[in-house]
């Protein structure tokens, strides 16, 4: 079996097969039976809510918290950035978790929660009862360290765009404004930060656009890390090859503060810098909801879990998922990995309620894609299996590795990738 075929094997059917439940789709069932609630419906909320009914063939009610009608996939967002696909690409609504596994969705934000009731607040001011909770925030920004953007009007000037949505196409519209000659700059914030390789992506897909609509501008990176994150070698051999003159990297620079008025740019040790465009990453942490319930325990930043449930380490009962916990040594913060704690904790979820032993042997997989030109693609790609012994996910001897070179068919796998993986989480 070639490595693309195991990995995409490991991705689909590893949480599966250690619960011994692989039956078709869950119906709506009876309000009976233990009750779940999923607080968010990125990857790996929406993932856990599906396969806690799939797992438990019904047995377990499950209600979505998710103040949003679709899911707006972050992975290719890049690329409606760069022009080459429209939002709607990306844009896949929640209905059939509903309509096929049974699972209740409440358009709604979850505001607080009340562990030793069990009980989730909603900021329409109700409430809901839980037995298990799966918390899945995602990722929310430190902009205490960049004091500029709390100013008003800051943060619809200089965006981040990394929540893929309506800054993903507001993104894009200043690129389209921009004069030819401008300067667009990128800021990378310190690592860890959600999808290690996306800003670089990130860079060639605007370095494309330039490169065909205004070839006077330039692409700088300004990154806070001393060198690139993800896929280096890959990476300088595209900007060589496809936008020397182009793109310009920056290590070592880490943005302080933001003149949002001017676009400026200001450093801890370099000049200011001001851009026609500032695309400003912020540092993160894990969401909102996560922090203000003390699951964030690591540096009040990311949630520690048991690698075997994705239980929170600090609060009984209250699972923690995705982007927002504390990682496993090699586990990126990618989409494909959230998808697969989701699948992993859904089965210990089941378990637990069903008065069962969870698996004792979650073994999943990881893959993340990147173009460097419009079809030109490379992935990274790695499998994780539990230590026993030091209780935590390790990176498979000899597994994964990256791409040889950029090629087109890699580009085709990637768009593969991106709809099993939407209808793996979503259909």
């Amino acid at each position: 079996m070639q490595r693309r075929q195991f990995v995409s094997t490991v991705a689909a059917g590893s949480a599966l097969g250690s619960l011994g439940l692989l039956s078709g789709c869950a119906t709506t069932g009876s309000a009976s039976g233990p009750h779940v609630i999923v607080i968010g419906g990125g990857y790996a909320g929406a993932t856990a809510a599906k396969y806690t009914r799939l797992f438990s063939e019904g047995k377990v009610q499950v209600t979505l918290i998710e103040p949003n009608a679709n899911f707006i996939s972050c992975p290719i967002s890049n690329l409606v950035i760069g022009g080459i696909k429209k939002i709607e690409d990306i844009t896949i609504p929640y209905d059939n978790l509903e309509k096929r596994h049974g699972v209740k969705i409440v358009r709604d934000r979850a505001t607080a929660i009340d562990p030793d009731k069990r009980v989730v607040k909603l900021a329409s001011g109700g409430e809901l009862k839980y037995d298990r909770l799966i918390v899945s925030p995602g990722i929310d920004f430190m902009w205490e360290t960049l004091p500029g953007m709390g100013k008003p009007g800051a943060q619809d000037k200089v965006l981040h765009a990394w929540k893929a949505g309506p800054q993903t196409v507001a993104l894009r519209k200043q690129l389209e404004a921009m004069p030819d000659g401008g300067v667009y700059a990128l800021s990378i914030p310190l690592a860890p930060y959600r999808c290690p390789p996306g800003p670089y992506e990130r860079a060639c897909m605007v370095a494309h656009y330039f490169k065909k609509a205004k070839p006077k501008s330039k692409v700088i990176i300004f990154d806070a890390n001393e060198d690139i994150q993800s896929k280096k070698a890959l990476f300088l051999k595209a900007w060589d090859e496809h936008y020397k003159g182009i793109i310009e990297y920056r290590p070592k620079h880490r943005v302080v503060d933001v003149d949002a008025a001017t676009n400026t740019l200001k450093f801890e040790f370099n000049e200011d810098f001001k851009a026609a465009v500032a695309n400003v990453v912020p540092n993160m942490r894990a969401g909102d909801i996560a922090v203000q319930a003390g699951l964030a325990t690591a540096n009040k930043r990311w949630c520690e879990v048991d690698f075997l449930t994705f239980e929170s380490k600090a609060v009984k009962n209250v699972h923690v998922l995705g982007d927002a916990i504390q990682i496993a040594p090699a586990m990126p913060k990618s989409g494909h990995m959230a998808n697969q704690h989701g699948k992993t904790c859904a089965a210990a979820v089941v378990s637990l309620l069903l008065g069962q032993e969870p698996p004792k042997t979650p073994l999943y997989a990881n893959t993340c894609y990147s173009f460097v030109t419009d079809e030109d693609v490379v992935h990274v790609a790695s499998v994780h299996r539990y230590d026993p012994e030091k209780k935590t996910m390790l990176t498979v001897p000899g597994s994964g590795g990256v791409s040889a070179r950029a090629s087109e068919l890699e580009g085709r796998y990637a768009l593969a990738w991106a709809r099993n993986i939407w209808a793996d989480t979503l259909a």
